[in-house]
């Protein structure tokens, strides 16, 4: 039996001054920055006082009101994702519901929502004397990360598989990937897949402060985010969301609809190792490379871009660059590779989705997205990382990767169908 093949058919994506996939794909290849100190709350008491948020009116993207009184910030943004992402497949009036299914990817759940929702309902931390008259009547959603597919599945009218996949910062990928692998054994015909986190809330920022895994750069906010660079001193966090519409192929090219790129390839591992540190030999990163090139029949050098992981920590960098040359060889010193963390930040389990569709979308323009604030290159990540200007490059194949805490190691191959027929 023939393997069934998987395409993306339709993108939606919410990211840092980017709402919508033409803004967001404006600021990554002009190379802005969209790192600023917190407004959300007032950081001054945290060691990071950075990081990049969204601009966003849930009623302007067309959620209603007893959608927002309902929904954690980050169920909206999946909700807005997904509905893009559908109407840009062309698929709306056309899914079948049983065959429809839903994955979503998120590290931390409704994080901004069980914060606000504690502060209200507690009485200087007292849990004792909470008043629970006070709680919002769906504070169960905000409980259960289970909520976001539902939400997502409501949304879009899919009655098939439902699933959320929460493995750190890998869960963008893993969402995808495991939507990917439902169709291909005939588990659905579509998957509507992606992630979504709105992390930027005060518990968020302790967990990070406190294992000074977030940058303390606070003078210019803008350049706070740099991956590779020397300088650089810890990853800034960030919030948003990107969804997918997944299709067979076959299916695909009957309805005319518009092929962004081929999942070609798709694998994940575990390091086994600690809950924070990764080797430096980047060998799990590695293997998980090596896994989605073989699922995709690729060699590495026909890799035209790599989508790094690079989260501006200084040994999250050089694993990642040791896996690139252990996992690629001679081909990772002439293949470009850039970070968008550097510019739209770390949304933890949603950057995973975002950098998939940062991928297509350099394969659908043709343009290699830079790494911006990269001045002084670290000597131990020595590979073509694309400083500060987006680079024109023939993009037909592309690997993004993921790295989370936990040791979890994810990489994808998207391709164009045609190119990995051949």
């Amino acid at each position: 039996m023939t393997a069934r093949r998987v395409v993306i058919t339709g993108i939606g994506v919410l990211a840092p001054m980017g709402v919508g996939t033409a803004d967001f794909w404006r600021l990554i290849s002009e190379g802005r920055t969209a790192t600023r100190r917190i407004s959300f709350f007032d950081p001054s008491a945290f060691r990071s006082q950075v990081a990049a948020e969204i601009d966003f009116d849930p009623h302007r993207h067309g959620l209603g009101p007893q959608e927002v009184r309902r929904m954690d910030r980050a169920a909206q943004f999946a909700v807005v994702a997904a509905r893009e992402a559908v109407r840009d497949s062309g698929l709306a009036a056309a899914l079948d519901p049983y065959r429809t299914g839903v994955t979503v990817g998120s590290a931390v759940g409704a994080t901004m929502g069980l914060d606000q929702e504690y502060r209200v309902v507690s009485d200087g931390g007292r849990l004792d004397l909470v008043d629970h008259r006070y709680a919002v009547p769906h504070l169960y959603d905000h409980f259960v990360p289970s909520s976001f597919a539902a939400e997502v599945a409501w949304a879009v009218g899919a009655e098939g598989p439902s699933t959320v996949v929460s493995t750190g910062c890998t869960s963008g990928i893993d969402s995808v990937g495991y939507a990917a692998d439902l169709i291909r054994e005939g588990s659905a015909d579509v998957m509507v897949a992606g992630s979504s986190d709105a992390p930027i809330s005060p518990i968020t920022m302790a967990c990070f402060d406190a294992i000074k895994a977030t940058t303390p750069r606070q003078d210019e906010p803008e350049h706070a985010s740099r991956p590779f660079d020397d300088t650089r001193n810890g990853f800034v966090l960030g919030e948003g969301s990107a969804f997918f519409v997944l299709e067979e192929l076959t299916a695909a090219r009957r309805r005319g609809a518009h092929v962004y790129a081929e999942i070609a390839g798709y694998a994940t591992r575990s390091n086994a190792y600690h809950m924070t540190g990764l080797r430096p030999d980047g060998l799990e990163m590695a293997e998980a490379i090596r896994a989605a090139l073989a699922e995709a029949r690729m060699n590495g050098d026909r890799i035209d871009y790599v989508n790094a992981h690079g989260s501006g920590t200084k040994q999250n960098d050089r694993h990642e660059t040791a896996a690139f040359k252990r996992s690629l060889g001679a081909h990772a010193y002439a293949v470009p590779v850039s970070s968008i963390k550097s510019m739209v930040g770390h949304s933890l389990g949603a950057i995973g989705s975002i950098e998939i569709a940062a991928s297509a979308l350099a394969m659908e323009h043709h343009v290699v997205p830079p790494t911006a604030n990269l001045h002084t290159p670290d000597p131990e990540c020595d590979l073509d990382y694309v400083p500060l200007t987006a680079r024109e490059h023939r993009t037909d194949a592309v690997l993004t990767v993921g790295s989370g805490f936990g040791g979890f190691q994810s990489a994808m191959v998207l391709a164009r169908p045609e190119r990995t027929a051949a």
